[in-house]
């Protein structure tokens, strides 16, 4: 018997254990999620490279911003989807703010061929978004109830197509119209639930006065996927953990708010390119106590 066959192939077997551990901890060790309209100019420039960079500081989920003309950055719903599993990043959400009750459907059906499970509606749809700029000025009646009724109609149809439908947030919902409704709140009190929750985007309730803890206890369940990003002094965007926002009290209500994923967000970088400003935050979600 050759005992030296032996030593040679357990020590080879141990060492495969040990790099099999390590790929599992390094595997295990990638969590969160990021926005990638964080990195939209790099994506612009090479999709792949950058997607590898994202899976490199550590996050696991991803939410698109790129879709257009049933394509997401310039691929396939199909082709897409193959290179995030190739890559280890998950889909899990879309911003598509070009949606209407003509292009719904597809839009749908590309969602879900690319593997996403909540789709999002960033902005008041359909032109309502400079409509309700205006009303800050002028003032507008009707609009919200108008887009309850369309946000309605959209997760009715995103529903039977196998996905789920949620409204971003902005600071503009939360000054009241000329009805005297605060957009925001009239939107979770009216809008079916079954069909239409939220994606709260927590700089932007923060910018608006109004405290994100507060609206969980009143709208508890409600805000399934959050945007964690940091204001400065400033009241700029910054990278998470080096601004003002108490993200640990936040968190702490996470059960209570019904999130179920959170995605890393900065609109703007300064004083650090994108691909950096995302390592620092996914260091601040660490450090906070994210998982």
């Amino acid at each position: 018997m050759n005992t030296s066959f032996f030593k040679i192939t357990g020590k080879l077997l141990i060492l495969t254990l040990i790099a099999g551990g390590s790929f599992m901890i390094n595997a295990q060790g990638k969590f969160g999620g990021l926005a990638l309209y964080t990195v939209r100019d790099d994506m612009s420039k090479d999709v792949k490279a950058t997607l590898q960079a994202v899976a490199d500081a550590g996050y696991k989920n991803i939410e698109a911003a790129g879709y257009k003309e049933g394509k997401y950055y310039n691929m396939s719903p199909q082709d897409f989807k193959k290179l995030l599993k190739e890559l280890k990043l998950k889909p899990i959400s879309t911003h598509q703010a070009a949606i209407n009750f003509d292009n719904a459907d597809q839009m749908f059906t590309d969602a879900k061929a690319a593997g996403f499970e909540y789709f999002v509606v960033p902005i008041p749809p359909m032109g309502m978004y400079s409509a309700f700029k205006k009303s800050e000025e002028t003032g507008t009646a009707g609009l919200t109830k108008k887009m309850t009724k369309i946000l309605d109609n959209l997760g009715e149809r995103c529903h039977k197509a196998g996905l789920k439908l949620l409204y971003h947030n902005h600071a503009i919902e939360f000054t009241k119209d000329k009805d005297g409704f605060v957009p925001i709140e009239y939107l979770l009190e009216n809008c079916n639930p079954k069909h239409v929750n939220f994606q709260m985007d927590l700089y932007w309730v923060t910018k608006a006065g109004a405290d994100p803890v507060a609206y969980f206890n009143k709208y508890p369940g409600r805000f399934i996927i959050w945007h964690v990003k940091d204001m400065d002094d400033e009241g700029k965007f910054a990278p998470v953990g080096n601004g003002n926002i108490d993200f640990a009290r936040i968190l702490a209500n996470k059960k209570l708010s019904g999130m179920k994923y959170y995605m890393v967000e900065q609109d703007r970088t300064f004083n650090m390119m994108p691909l950096e400003a995302i390592k620092v935050s996914h260091k601040g979600i660490k450090e906070i106590g994210f998982k």
